[in-house]
């Protein structure tokens, strides 16, 4: 198995990447986002699924392991493909995508072209709790998918609250920002302080 591609980026386009490794040139299908975080450099490193078919062995590669995470959960809804997951995290950044579907906003997937609203609605159903562990995990994304907020955050402890507070009816998109702020401010709190603290700001 093929985990990640690394080498000199011989040719670019706003769907595929050309990745020379070693002398080995890999075509590797690639979304916007990470068109985006890879344009204008010379070396890259690009996280890979396969997909194996009998009549197709297509490469498909991510700036980012959170982009390929959610890759892969997309891909497991029924009827949604890796043509149409790509659409999809070319439409939205990573964490544009995990709020979306953690506040179930069926008005938003549906703007992604070929996605209908029975095709939001099961994305939504089927990855709404699949994706607190990104919320919780990765703080908040630039355009590139990369991290900008969980420096000296505990992930566990922001881990079991969100998950607590999630299982106490609260949506998991403003809950994990709550949290995520609490422990900016409070890195050493333990996690039932932080789930006080959250209560009285949701």
């Amino acid at each position: 198995m093929i985990e990640y591609v690394r080498g000199k980026l011989a040719d670019l386009e706003p769907t595929t990447a050309t990745v020379d490794c070693m002398g080995v040139g890999y075509g590797v299908n690639i979304s916007l986002n990470t068109y985006s975080a890879i344009q204008g450099k010379e070396d890259v490193k690009l996280w890979i699924y396969e997909s194996i078919r009998e009549d197709a062995f297509q490469l498909w590669g991510f700036a980012t392991k959170i982009e390929r995470s959610l890759f892969l959960e997309l891909i497991t809804v029924s009827g949604i493909g890796a043509g149409i997951a790509r659409m999809i995290l070319s439409s939205m950044t990573p964490s544009e995508l995990c709020n979306t579907i953690a506040e179930g906003d069926v008005k938003m997937l549906k703007q992604v072209k070929g996605i209908g609203p029975k095709a939001a609605q099961r994305i939504i159903v089927d990855l709404k709790d699949k994706i607190v562990p990104y919320l919780s995990e990765t703080g908040t994304y630039d355009s590139a998918g990369n991290n900008s907020g969980a420096a000296n955050i505990d992930n566990e402890v922001m881990n079991e609250a969100v998950q607590a507070l999630t299982m106490l009816g609260f949506s998991p998109a403003p809950t994990s920002k709550v949290v995520r702020a609490i422990l900016h401010d409070n890195p050493d709190i333990p996690v039932e302080k932080v789930i006080k603290l959250a209560l009285k700001s949701l």
